[in-house]
């Protein structure tokens, strides 16, 4: 166990097919960790250690590990980089502490390298840039830089400067150190130290003053010593780097070709030289969670009390595991933790160091780290863990709600109660997952954020259950909201043997801008003389009608506001206004014009520009709203605004279109009526 100034916590983040997973092998595999690497496209990999993920070529799940370099402990996260998986790295970069986000260096900037960067830059989360695939066909290292400054609003700093390009890719020039590194393309060959070739010694000038000029940018020290002319040494440019990386000024660049084992140890010293360490940043805040008007902190110290967060729930042969972060204390096998959300304690059976699918069990985690638990029944992502006498409530994990939904049934009704059990562990793992039963066919329907999710899980289903199922076609999720403003008027009279019942409530619903969700509030002041108890039931009995719509999906994006009620003397009234109430909302929303809201996708097709017209005519065959097309080489590039409904085999329609030429991703953008909103 390091000390805590030589733990890192970090995150490799990209685009699908960035390579991450490749680099991440070679990490490994410098830092000895693993003694063979495992390659992607063989199937073969360390990190891709479940059989869908092998079978597909793709990283489906996050998988953690540790390994050391430079007497440093790295804690690492390998995420995913389709759309559908975006929760996996939304609640990595929650515990995570610095991220190396990889680029290819002939595309740079693809849709899903932006959703991850905006994640990290939600989370605060200091990164460094690697250009990955520099021996490809058509690599651009300054184009690639460009792109990350022009479509993410970064800073990126060059530390290095390739040498060659394509086939001719064969080293860097260290910015920092201000001489270069020739590679071998040999795993167990370090680069060897080289002079600047003679034809890049001008760029290579040029770049190196670029690179101490953005620096001194953000340092007064160097800025100082830059602009008299005086030399800066290494240390102080590289104390100056670390300092800005942290504070999130700049985003270091470094390149190489993993596949080709070209420049994957310096990332590695990269990781240790310019991303921060737990006790770099400010500690982490919660509230008291029988008080949340109180802000507490807890700073990395194993001293401090526990405070933990649960980022990630897996089921191994039924036994569920607990990844944790530990974000101050020390825990042990044996110990009894806090669970705010549930008011109750659970106890630590074991703890465990991972390594994709295989773990190594432990005596104690420390403040730092990253470990899972057994023995946790009733923890789920999202959860906060913590000393019983210092409770504290961390910021939950956002997740996602579904966009896509198919019905399944199993192929025997022997096979029924499996398959609930089976869905129920895959709920527990999996936050942007949902099981529900529907009530006019008594189908099972299951909902996830796309195509390739849900085809996952009824493999899921079959591999690891053993739950052989039948499959409905896809369905998209709707909502549903209103168009104008109405009110509502409802009386509730009954005659029991024993007691009468009475109630009257008057509601009042209006549309809200999109996304704005579901606000329930009263407009009944405390003058009027109406016992609270009363307006509460009132006020029960809306937020539970406001639930669905008149056809039965989710409400969004209204306001309800209870106006009044009315009593009978001598009649209890919490019963008759709650029934008043829930019928008067449903008289105001069916005069409000309620609409349904369907699930809208951004679209981003690159395409050969001679079938430029081809695709934007099938997109606005399929209700698509081009937004823009721009060039990118002798690629266009189209993004349009199209209804997921729409979209159910435009892969394969793409492919014959284009005679396979070109390619697409797509990412939720918003739920909305998309003719009417003219998005």
């Amino acid at each position: 166990m390091a000390k805590i100034d030589s733990v890192r916590n970090i995150g490799i983040v990209a685009h699908i097919d960035a390579g991450k997973t490749t680099l991440t092998e070679r990490l490994l595999y410098h830092a000895g960790k693993i003694h063979r690497v495992g390659e992607v496209h063989d199937g073969e990999s360390q990190m891709d250690w479940q059989e869908q993920e092998r079978e597909r070529g793709i990283t489906i799940t996050a998988a953690t590990t540790t390994l050391q370099w430079r007497k440093h402990d790295i804690h690492l996260i390998d995420t995913p980089g389709h759309v559908d998986f975006t929760i996996e790295v939304e609640r990595s970069l929650r515990v995570l502490d610095g991220a190396v986000v990889v680029f290819d260096a002939v595309a740079g900037v693809e849709p899903q390298s932006e959703t991850v960067w905006h994640q990290a830059d939600k989370f605060h989360v200091p990164r460094i840039a690697f250009i990955n695939k520099m021996d490809r066909l058509g690599a651009d290292f300054d184009a690639a830089v460009a792109s990350i400054r022009r479509k993410l609003g970064a800073n990126p700093v060059p530390v290095q400067l390739p040498i060659g390009a394509e086939d001719a890719f064969s080293g860097v020039v260290d910015l920092v150190r201000g001489h270069a590194f020739t590679f071998h393309g040999d795993l167990d060959e370090e680069p060897s130290p080289a002079d600047i070739p003679s034809d890049l010694r001008d760029a290579a000038a040029a770049a190196r003053d670029a690179f101490v000029e953005a620096v001194a940018d953000t340092d007064d020290a160097v800025a100082e010593a830059y602009l008299d002319g005086r030399p800066i040494d290494e240390a102080t440019l590289q104390a100056a780097l670390r300092r800005a990386t942290i504070a999130g000024r700049v985003v270091p660049v470094l390149c190489g070709s993993a596949l080709r084992n070209k420049g994957t140890r310096q990332v590695l010293d990269a990781v240790v030289d310019y991303l921060p360490s737990p006790h770099d940043l400010p500690p982490i805040r919660g509230v008291d969670p029988r008080d949340p008007s109180v802000v507490l902190e807890r700073a990395p110290d194993p001293k401090q009390p526990l405070a933990m967060l649960a980022f990630k729930v897996a089921m191994d042969d039924s036994r569920k595991f607990v990844f944790l972060r530990v974000f101050s204390g020390t825990v042990k096998p044996g110990d009894q933790v806090w669970n705010p959300r549930i008011g109750d304690k659970e106890r630590v059976a074991r703890l465990f160091l991972v390594h994709a699918n295989r773990r190594q069990r432990i005596d104690k985690a420390v403040a730092g780290e990253i470990v899972a638990a057994t023995g946790l029944k009733h923890a789920t992502t999202g959860d906060t863990l913590c000393a019983p006498d210092a409770p504290i409530l961390l910021e939950r994990i956002d997740t996602y709600e579904p966009v896509m939904s198919i019905a399944v049934e199993p192929r025997t009704n022997a096979e029924r109660d499996k398959l609930e059990w089976a869905l129920n562990k895959i709920v527990e793992e999996d936050p942007t997952f949902r099981v529900r039963e529907d009530e006019e066919t008594g189908q099972t329907i299951i909902s996830g954020m796309g195509e390739l999710h849900l085809e996952i899980v009824v493999e899921t289903l079959q591999r690891e259950y053993g739950v052989e199922v039948a499959v409905g076609k896809p369905q998209v999720v709707y909502r549903e909201t209103i168009a104008a403003a109405a009110e509502g008027e409802a009386v509730f009279e009954r005659e029991l043997k024993e007691e009468s019942l009475y109630g009257a409530a008057r509601v009042r619903v209006a549309p809200l801008s999109r996304g704005a969700g579901t606000r329930i509030e009263s407009a009944i002041g405390d003058d009027a003389g109406v016992p609270p108890p009363v307006v509460e039931a009132a006020m029960q009995g809306l937020r539970e009608v406001s639930q669905s719509g008149p056809n039965g999906y989710p409400l969004t994006d209204l306001e309800v506001t209870l106006l009044s009620v009315g009593t009978r003397e001598g009649v209890p009234a919490e019963v008759g206004v709650k029934v008043a109430a829930a019928e008067a909302f449903r008289r105001a929303l069916r005069d409000a014009q309620p609409t349904l809201l369907e699930p809208i996708m951004v679209v981003e097709v690159v395409t050969p520009e001679d079938n430029l017209g081809a695709v934007i005519g099938d997109l606005n065959q399929r209700r698509g709203h081009v937004q823009h097309v721009d060039t990118e080489g002798v690629k266009s590039v189209v993004i349009a605004h199209v209804p997921l409904k729409n979209l159910f085999g435009y892969s394969t329609d793409l492919r014959s279109l284009t005679q396979g030429r070109a390619n697409f991703t797509m990412k939720f953008h918003a739920y909305d009526n998309l003719d009417a909103a003219g998005t």
